[in-house]
């Protein structure tokens, strides 16, 4: 006599593959499950278009986004320290070096030995760097356009006051 087994059985494969292989309305939106309720999914698909907007807006600067960002900050506050900039744009020292020394040999910026700590460098831009920055300001502001037109008037500077009271408020965690 053959023995029953607790074990439960596959339905079988044809079955299965006929079931999921169905196809979706026309029109239909894929169904995103627990990703739904996910802010961090929404904001990673908004990042990742914002920053392709951003890396084709400044293509012809031939510039990245991280020395951008760094020239603004350094255009913001002339003589700031090496380490500020790091921690202003929250990227590690070893990586902004090479950033800067890119902005050097470019004839971007100059570094200055700090005058109360000889340790340190101070940060300015060249005559050249306010240049090249006045032109890359202006692709960057081409960008914030795109996204104004893609999310609306309203809903950028929402937006925009929302990220930065949560954006200050990790920086207070840090």
């Amino acid at each position: 006599m053959a023995r029953a087994t607790k074990l439960a059985t596959k339905p079988a494969l044809a079955t299965f593959a006929s079931e999921i292989a169905a196809p979706r309305e026309q029109g239909r939106a894929l169904a995103l499950g627990e990703l739904d309720e996910h802010v961090g999914y929404f904001a990673r698909r908004f990042q990742v278009w914002i920053f392709q907007d951003l890396l084709k807006a400044l293509a012809s600067a031939d510039i990245r986004i991280s020395h951008y960002s760094v020239l603004v900050i350094i255009k913001a506050n002339p003589g700031l320290a090496q380490s500020e900039i790091a921690d202003a744009v929250g990227i590690e020292p070893a990586r902004l070096v090479r950033i800067l020394d890119e902005l050097e040999r470019r004839g971007w910026i100059e570094r200055m030995r700090s005058a109360s700590d000889r340790r340190s460098h101070a940060l300015f831009l060249t005559t050249d760097g306010q240049k090249a920055f006045e032109r890359i300001k202006r692709l960057a502001r081409q960008h914030e356009d795109n996204v104004i037109a893609k999310v609306g008037a309203a809903k950028y500077k929402s937006l925009l006051k929302i990220l930065k009271e949560i954006g200050n408020g990790f920086k207070a965690d840090a």
